[in-house]
């Protein structure tokens, strides 16, 4: 490392929370797929920051709609009515089919809010007793940071020493269509899970299960609430991952891809039932439905459709995921994926993924580890086939080596 990456570094660690174990690259610029390092080094975009920079690093129509809005007006709070919120509340509620719609900001924020919501639901219309709601989710899910989420992950790293949590939780394990039947009670008000466990490693289902899900609670009367902020808005070459199965969930979560990458912008979508038992006063964000937010979210889900990214998910993400097959390496224990969200997990002999996303960031490629073992490729949906060849050949130099 030069002394000037160094120096950003050494000063983060002086100053910052301890709570990342970054790559050790200083970025400092972005356009599309590419990110380049403040030494001048380019490199491939291949975490999207977690799919949020789904359209692209800086995109031009969504950096134009958020300039131009940031000159008119960019707060007032739910205080008072902008003239961007009912735009976006009904594009967004065009594009995905829902009828109700509660902005926030983060996606553990979606979540949140999304907890209250079918809580409450539960209590005032499905008749729960209170304080009885259960709510069901995965092992081995992730959901967010906050206090109220991490109390029902089953990653010890998230939760030790941060305890009491909260009641009202049923752990099952994902892709078991038999537990969540078996876990159901009349209590239960919901099923929260991941259409794909992306922080698990990129962990898809069997085929037939979210049929079988959604079967079990309508006929149980319980909200299938699908956290979309990872795999929605067409990183899995659909508009929703839902679509895959045919299915369409009483909630949906979204984030990330929402803003582009330029603001963190959340959405809770819901039918009716759901978010219409919320009264003024009830729930709220000082910065939810802003209207810098909602300009940059319109743009953003604007050319997600008119540049034809989620077509491009799926035919890139296709080439992806037959290229990262056809690598024969000892190394490589599984290739996963769907759309543009893939994994590639190492054998536990090969060492640790972390090593192999140090040695492809020696050859242009940024990636990130998950779980010890597997590395998550999620590029920008903009990809074109001659950067996913690019990355493959790359990729199958690096994952040739032994690095253990």
């Amino acid at each position: 490392m030069s002394a000037s990456v160094i120096d950003f570094v050494a000063t983060e660690a002086r100053f910052g929370a301890h709570n990342y174990e970054p790559i050790e690259v200083v970025l400092a610029r972005g356009e599309g797929v590419w990110v380049w390092d403040t030494e001048g080094n380019r490199y491939l975009d291949c975490l999207s920051a977690y799919s949020a920079v789904s359209q692209g690093h800086c995109h031009p129509k969504i950096l134009a709609a958020m300039v131009e809005q940031a000159h008119r007006l960019t707060l007032t709070s739910r205080a008072f009515h902008n003239d961007q919120l009912a735009p976006f509340y009904e594009e967004i509620a065009a594009l995905t089919g829902s009828h109700k719609v509660l902005p926030m900001n983060s996606g553990a924020e979606a979540v949140e809010s999304a907890i209250k919501s079918v809580r409450k639901w539960g209590y005032e219309v499905k008749g729960v007793p209170d304080g009885q709601a259960e709510i069901i989710v995965c092992a081995n899910n992730f959901h967010g940071r906050t206090l109220g989420i991490v109390g029902f992950s089953t990653d010890p790293e998230t939760r030790a020493h941060f305890g009491p949590f909260a009641p009202g939780f049923k752990i099952i394990p994902f892709g078991d269509a038999a537990a969540l039947e078996e876990a159901i009670t009349p209590n239960t008000v919901a099923f929260l899970v991941e259409p794909i466990q992306g922080e698990a490693g990129v962990v898809i289902p069997p085929a037939g299960y979210f049929k079988t899900v959604r079967e079990l609670c309508t006929a149980n009367n319980v909200m299938l609430v699908l956290d979309e902020i990872q795999t929605g808005l067409g990183r899995t070459g659909k508009l929703l991952a839902e679509q895959h199965e045919g299915i369409e969930a009483d909630v949906t979560l979204l984030g990330k891809a929402l803003s582009g990458g330029f603001y963190p912008v959340s959405a809770v979508l819901s039918n009716n039932e759901v978010l219409g038992t919320l009264r003024p006063g009830q729930h709220g964000s000082t910065f939810g439905g802003n209207p810098l937010a909602c300009a940059v979210a319109r743009a953003a889900m604007r050319v997600l459709v008119e540049e034809g990214m989620i077509e491009n998910a799926a035919r890139q993400g296709a080439r992806f995921l037959n290229g990262l097959k056809d690598i024969r390496a000892n190394t490589i224990r599984e290739v996963r994926g769907r759309g543009l969200m893939l994994a590639v997990e190492l054998h536990p002999e090969a060492g640790r993924a972390r090593r192999y996303c140090e040695a492809l960031q020696a050859k242009g490629i940024l990636a990130k580890d998950t779980h010890e073992h597997t590395i998550r490729i999620a590029p920008p949906l903009v990809i074109t086939s001659d950067q996913v060849d690019w990355a493959l050949e790359r990729l199958a130099t690096t994952l040739t080596q032994d690095l253990s």
